[in-house]
């Protein structure tokens, strides 16, 4: 006995000894050793009608706590990245609903004529691009808003004038309608006798029959074939700026509307090289000839990006209609101010059919649908697609986009078969540079149900809210403001556009955050401020639930978290 009770004793303090390191790894998972970052003295947001804490903890790229001051400090090890938020808002890391990432950043080489709303910042902006870059073979840009323009549109001869030596093509700012100069029409070979492609439409002089330098819809993939194409670096290239652009807006994750396989290629490249501070929910492009075979090759491809970290394929973007400014939107009832119903891009058939066939294997629809007449008739399509087939395991999450104008008959079938409706609420900037010809073009009426958030809401819809990049600025703080105020960022009108529709400012960041999680299915690991969810976080420079919602837009982004990193700061942490 004697000779073994050393080797016992060994034993024993060997046990004791794996006992006091999983003890102390225990001790470590829940909660209590060391971390990687906090953020101290802030208005931390984690949830609509819950009381803000003051600070988190982060180990990794989670959020481990959430508490005090005094909590968080004694988490802080001498590796404890320490940021303060000087008494600033804590928010989840914003999401953008509907973005269009790859041209957003190629526009930011291009003229921007977002925030010029007369006729001479129009042509101020265009002539001193064009000087500035003498080289270039075109001239590109966009922007430009119907309403500057003596009946809503511009003319060739007006940008001859601005660039008169070389072709130069402007995209209007809500992507539908293109400006041509006359070299640029000459190099497509459009003509008097150019017929309007499928889907579009070459406007042309009522009395020469020439054609004026405005194609609508498809009848820009005319100028497509002969415009500077960008190369696979430019895209990369224009990825990684909008990637900082977006963590400079505070913009953690994205929904990019419309893509393909050869974008995701890039995104993945720049995610390889560290470059991409977002998280990619990717929808996937379709036409009315989708065959079994194109949704074979798109399961694929889904199935090729479903352990990616930051990339996910989960839908597929359908164009329903067009818009109400080109009168292009498919309405119920025709224009106030011209015959036509506008355009659907499918009939009821092809689009139930695609539909059907996405829903039956279990893809997200997300539908392009402004006029009522696209979105009535969309929501026809969800509604057989969910009687055709049974119930996908995740839910039915179909989406409609833009919904700029629906009849009240429609607003309960939001909620009735969980479609969600993606609102870009700055599209509703009341200027006359944005609203005077929408609602020119549908009337009182029709327009007194401009993006009706309030409404939705009351019928119990949930909504995401997106900016459409570059279709408008990038900035979530204008989507947010324009839901709140329903005024211009200088506070005009003073009642607000349509003001019953304004929603609380912790509805409109959920919107923005929250629901946009919901709406690409990860509201398990993200969108909120809480234990065990992924670190997105963006501290804005005042506490703006303390602030009058008019003043939101008095807050700046100070610091950006992406997975528990820092990717952006002002400097004050």
């Amino acid at each position: 006995m004697r000779s073994r009770l050393p080797a016992i004793l060994v034993v024993v303090i060997v046990a004791a000894t794996l006992i006091a390191g999983l003890v102390a790894g225990a001790q470590r998972d829940d909660r209590s050793g060391p971390v990687d970052l906090v953020v101290l003295n802030g208005r931390v947001f984690t949830g609509a009608g819950e009381r803000p804490a003051e600070a988190l903890a982060v180990r990794g790229n989670e959020i481990l706590r959430v508490g005090s001051n005094s909590a968080m400090k004694r988490l802080a090890g001498p590796a404890t990245r320490v940021v303060d938020a000087h008494g600033g808002s804590v928010l989840p890391g914003f999401v953008d609903g509907h973005v269009h990432f790859v041209s957003g950043g190629l526009g930011m080489e291009r003229v921007n004529l977002l925030d010029a709303e007369s006729l001479d910042a129009i042509r101020a902006k265009i002539r001193e691009f064009a000087a500035a870059n003498p080289d270039r073979a075109w001239v590109l840009g966009r922007g430009w808003y119907y309403s500057p323009f003596p009946g809503g549109l511009p003319t060739r001869q007006q940008l001859d004038e601005l660039v008169p030596d070389r072709p130069a093509y402007m995209t209007c700012y809500d992507g539908h309608t293109g400006w041509a100069n006359t070299a640029a029409l000459k190099l497509a070979g459009i003509t008097a006798k150019t017929p309007d492609p499928a889907d579009g439409v070459v406007v042309k002089d009522p009395k020469t029959g020439e054609p004026t330098g405005i194609l609508k819809e498809a009848a820009q993939g005319l100028m497509s074939k002969v415009m500077p194409q960008a190369t696979r670096a430019d895209r990369v290239r224009a990825i990684r700026r909008a990637s900082g652009e977006a963590s400079r807006l505070g913009i953690t994750s994205i929904h990019e509307a419309g893509t393909g396989g050869a974008a995701l290629e890039m995104f993945e490249e720049v995610r390889q090289a560290g470059a991409l501070n977002v998280r990619v929910y990717a929808a996937l492009s379709v036409t009315d000839e989708m065959t079994d075979a194109d949704a074979g090759r798109f399961d694929a491809l889904r199935q090729t990006y479903a352990a990616n970290p930051q990339i996910r394929v989960g839908a597929i973007k359908i164009m329903g209609d067009g818009v109400i400014e080109a009168h292009t939107a498919a309405m119920l009832a025709p224009y106030a101010n011209n015959p036509s119903l506008g355009h659907a891009n499918y009939t009821p058939q092809e689009l139930q059919r695609i539909v059907a066939m996405m829903d039956r294997r279990g893809w997200q629809v997300m539908t392009h649908a402004i006029g009522d007449g696209a979105v009535r008739m969309t929501l026809d399509a969800y509604e057989a697609a969910a009687a055709a087939n049974p119930a996908p395991a995740a839910g039915r999450r179909h989406r409609i986009e833009h919904a700029e104008t629906i009849d009240p008959a429609d607003f309960p079938r939001f909620k009735q078969q969980n479609t969600i409706v993606s609102y870009m609420p700055f599209h509703a900037n009341p200027t006359p540079a944005q609203l005077t010809v929408w609602t020119t073009n549908i009337g009182p009426d029709r327009s007194s149900r401009g993006w009706v958030s309030r409404t939705m809401q009351q019928a119990g819809a949930r909504q995401v809210f997106g900016s459409d990049w570059p279709v408008v600025a990038l900035d979530p703080r204008l989507e947010i403001n324009m839901a709140v105020t329903r005024r211009t960022a200088d506070g005009l009108p003073q009642e607000g556009w349509l003001p019953d529709q304004a929603i609380s400012l912790e509805s409109a960041i959920e919107n923005m955050t929250s629901a946009g999680a919901y709406a690409s299915f990860d509201e398990a690991r993200k969108g909120r401020l809480a234990p065990g969810l992924l670190a997105d976080i963006v501290i804005l420079s005042k506490d703006v639930f303390a602030q009058p919602p008019a003043r939101f837009l008095d807050a700046v982004v100070d610091t950006t978290i992406f997975g528990g990193k820092v990717v952006y700061s002002r400097g004050r942490d």
